[in-house]
C-alpha cells in the first residue's frame, strides 16, 4: 500500500457558480490536507480522505468570503470542516474513473460522484519523489447540504444558482518518500 499526501504547492481545489443568473463566480479553498492509497498503482481501489478548512474559502472578494463564512452559508464557526470520503471507484476507460463518496458539509452527508481523470504518474521527480496528478470534476446542489440563502432578482431568477460545479486539480506525492526526505 503506498500512500500519498496532497501536494499544497500543486494543487487547486475550487468551485464554481453562477451569480446574477449569468456571470460565473470562481473560488477555492487555501487551506486543506489529504491523501489517497493505493495498492500496486490499482486506482480502481484507493481509498483516501480530503479535509477543507472553510475558514480559508477565497472567491477574490473578501465580502463575499464572509458571507460564505457566515451562517447564512457554511457557518463557519460551528462547521470548521469539510470532508470527502471515496466510497467507490470504478473505472472507466484509460485514466478515467467515476469515483463515489460521501461529501459532509455543515454534519450532513450525502454521496456524490466526482470524474476523475489521473493525469500522470512519475516514480522519481528531479527531487527524488514519487507523484501522481489528478483532475476531478463534478456537480452538485448546495440546498442538499442546507446551504439556503438566496435572494431574489427584479428581473427574475436568483443571485446564486443552487448549482455548484467542483474543480480540482491536484498533485500527491509518497507519503514515505516525504517522511525519509524531512528527516534528512
Amino acid at each position: 500500500m503506498t500512500r500519498y499526501e496532497i501536494d499544497k504547492n500543486h494543487s487547486d481545489l475550487g468551485f464554481r457558480a453562477k451569480h446574477m443568473v449569468f456571470t460565473t463566480v470562481r473560488g477555492h479553498f487555501a487551506e486543506y490536507e489529504g491523501y489517497v492509497e493505493t495498492e500496486d498503482g490499482d486506482y480502481s481501489k484507493a481509498s483516501g480522505e480530503v479535509t477543507l478548512q472553510v475558514a480559508s474559502i477565497n472567491s477574490s472578494n473578501e465580502k463575499r468570503d464572509e458571507h460564505l463564512r457566515s451562517g447564512d452559508f457554511f457557518d463557519a464557526a460551528a462547521y470548521p470542516t469539510i470532508t470527502f470520503r471515496p466510497t467507490a471507484i470504478a473505472a472507466q476507460g484509460g485514466d478515467r474513473y467515476a469515483v463515489t463518496g460521501d461529501l459532509t458539509i455543515r454534519k450532513e452527508t450525502r454521496p456524490i460522484e466526482l470524474d476523475v481523470k489521473v493525469e500522470g504518474r512519475i516514480a522519481k521527480d528531479a527531487f527524488g519523489m514519487e507523484r501522481i496528478a489528478v483532475s476531478a470534476t463534478g456537480t452538485i446542489n448546495r440546498k442538499d447540504w442546507g446551504l439556503n440563502w438566496n435572494m431574489a432578482l427584479e428581473t427574475g431568477g436568483f443571485l446564486v444558482s443552487e448549482e455548484i460545479k467542483i474543480e480540482v486539480e491536484a498533485a500527491f506525492v509518497a507519503a514515505a518518500k516525504v517522511r525519509a526526505e524531512t528527516a534528512a
